[in-house]
């Protein structure tokens, strides 16, 4: 049976494809308010939770503020699915033994593996998201603190950056599109950055892969009719990718932090430039801003994803015929 879910990476592609889109789709408001939830300062809070964020967020940007950076998300998520689920596939095939078990180790390798090749398409994905999601936590700071000028920490003024915000008394927001924000950053930075953050992303996104895979792998397996019969229902998919999710993106919550952080371009009032320590400035809680938000968002996203993954959309585009989808 085992050799039986060997499928074309074509199909994986698309099976991851369609899973990041849908996953995207449905969370993105809540990853939205765990951006900005963790890029506020301690002494400097607009927001007090997540729900008080999105309300704020239609109040003063309307529904589709909350869609803010979603095209960005959804235009790369499909390959940086792709990618991640497929990688994963592919290295714990080649890690497997003649009967294709893991050990945990392996199943960890593998995961790390994954984790390393995704940052290709993650890094800049999260880089341009971030600019876009955190544009209205600015602007409201600054109708609480109109007469503080905004500072920006790029190294350079950018007349493109610079004229999404102003410290009038009544600031407006204007829209500002990732193709902007790409050719500044292409312009003044060159390609190294879209990558800026990079070791954080890598430090984020390894870690989770290490954690979520082996644990979906092995709660995927709880859920196996028998020894005989390796199907799993897709709901139990679904389950299984919802918890591996959650748990893995609170273990890595610190470095989800970091990450934003330094992939932040414009700082608010009285907002400093980190270099990934924030320990000695605001304290351990920090580490946890937006923590219960990135569950939230990641739970649901790799619950789609796996059970994308189960019914074998890919699969039957393709003409396959997987077996998951009459045994789900």
């Amino acid at each position: 049976m085992a050799q039986q879910q060997q499928i074309s990476l074509p199909a994986k592609l698309i099976n991851g494809g369609i899973a990041g889109m849908a996953g995207v789709t449905c969370v993105f408001p809540i990853d939205l308010a765990k951006t900005r939830l963790q890029n506020q300062r301690s002494g400097q809070q607009i927001y007090k939770n997540m729900m008080d964020c999105l309300i704020k967020t239609v109040r003063s940007e309307g529904y589709f503020g909350m869609y803010r950076g979603a095209a960005v998300n959804l235009t790369l998520v499909t390959p940086e699915k792709a990618i991640k689920l497929a990688a994963n596939d592919f290295f714990r095939h080649q890690l497997s033994n003649d009967i294709g078990r893991l050990t945990v180790f392996k199943e960890m390798l593998a995961g790390c593996c994954a984790g390393m090749c995704q940052v290709i398409v993650t890094t800049p994905m999260e880089m341009l998201k971030i600019q876009l999601q955190d544009a209205g936590r600015i602007v409201a700071q600054q109708r609480v603190m109109p007469s503080v000028v905004t500072t920006l920490k790029m190294g350079g003024t950018s007349a493109v950056l610079s004229r999404s915000y102003n410290t009038a008394p009544t600031p407006r927001v204007i829209r500002m599109s990732a193709i902007e924000i790409t050719r500044e950053l292409l312009r003044t930075k060159g390609v190294a950055g879209l990558y800026r953050g990079l070791g954080a992303t890598l430090m984020r996104d390894i870690p989770f892969s290490v954690v979520y895979f082996p644990l979906f792998a092995h709660l995927q397996q709880l859920g196996q009719h028998s020894s005989e019969d390796q199907s799993v229902p897709f709901y139990w998919s679904f389950m299984s990718g919802c918890l591996a999710g959650s748990v893995a993106a609170v273990a890595v919550s610190p470095c989800d932090v970091v990450k934003t952080r330094l992939q932040s371009l414009k700082k608010g009032s009285n907002e400093e430039t980190y270099n990934g320590v924030i320990l000695r400035k605001e304290g351990p809680r920090a580490f946890l801003k937006g923590a219960s938000c990135r569950a939230l968002v990641i739970a649901p996203l790799f619950g789609i994803a796996q059970v994308v993954y189960c019914v074998g959309v890919g699969e039957f585009l393709l003409g396959y015929t997987p077996y998951n989808i009459y045994t789900a």
